[in-house]
């Protein structure tokens, strides 16, 4: 698949909140998830550290809607914007979560992510 191809298939099955077959799909085995020096987990690599990410946000995060934008390609990047509607489950807090998405693509699959958002002091 080209970036093109891979960009537009996230996009859908970022709509349809399903991270986990996006992941299997479209990354890499050792592909790499960056997120800003304020989250606790800064970088995770790999298809088990992906799944670990996406269920430590489940655990702490309450979700009751978001959206993805279309994504901008160049070359073998692209980057989508994203929100999210969520409720902190240990605070009860809830607000929306706004970042910029930028992944980067090799030989046909996602290789590393990198997510874009103020800190939430």
């Amino acid at each position: 698949m080209t970036t093109a191809q891979i960009a537009s298939r996230l996009v859908e099955f970022c709509r349809r909140g399903d991270y986990d077959a996006a992941h299997k799909e479209l990354y890499a085995v050792n592909a790499v998830s960056i997120e800003p020096d304020s989250t606790p987990e800064t970088t995770v690599r790999g298809l088990a550290g992906l799944a670990e990410k996406s269920k430590m946000f489940a655990d702490t995060f309450e979700v009751h809607g978001g959206s993805i934008s279309d994504p901008v390609v160049a070359g073998s990047f692209f980057s989508c914007a994203m929100t999210a509607d969520v409720t902190d489950k240990k605070s009860g807090v809830r607000f929306t979560l706004e970042e910029i998405c930028v992944f980067e693509v090799q030989d046909g699959k996602i290789v590393r992510e990198q997510f874009f958002f103020p800190s939430r002091d």
